[in-house]
């Protein structure tokens, strides 16, 4: 019984983290990026920054996923998918985004087309992890486990 309580305390609050995190990044500093900076560098600063956003959701929803294996495996399979999606998103996807972008701005026909789709799928993911985490998040918060 203790030791449950000390792993949904721990997974509260990294799931917390996760869903803070990811928040921030959308709904501050991701539209920040293109209000404040040129586009050249606020892409080269894109570049930069997404693959350590999906490295910490790797790592967050990997180490919620396994706190939360003991006694909510529905919600630790949640966490495994998040982290899953997010390392297809940091190995798989964006490079494929980087790559069609780079066609896009020298003009390579249909380039810009490709780069809208992978870029949309790429949201929608994320939002789709956000949804995850925090109806993890709520879960934990509201359910009794004992």
């Amino acid at each position: 019984m203790e030791s449950t309580l000390i792993l949904r305390g721990l997974s509260t609050i990294a799931v917390g983290l996760l869903c803070g995190a990811m928040l921030f990044v959308s709904l501050a500093m991701a539209p920040l990026i293109f209000i404040k900076l040129e586009i050249d560098v606020a892409g080269k600063f894109v570049r930069a920054v997404f693959p350590w956003y999906y490295l910490i959701i790797i790592v967050l929803a990997s180490l919620s996923a396994s706190l939360l294996l003991k006694f909510a495996p529905l919600n630790a399979g949640l966490m495994a998918l998040v982290a899953i999606s997010a390392w297809y998103c940091r190995q798989l996807l964006m490079p494929r985004i980087n790559e069609f972008r780079d066609r896009s701005m020298i003009n390579e026909q249909g380039a810009d087309k490709i780069f809208n789709k992978l870029h949309r799928r790429s949201e929608i993911l994320n939002g789709l992890q956000l949804l995850a985490a925090m109806a993890v998040l709520l879960h934990l918060s509201f359910v009794n486990f004992s």
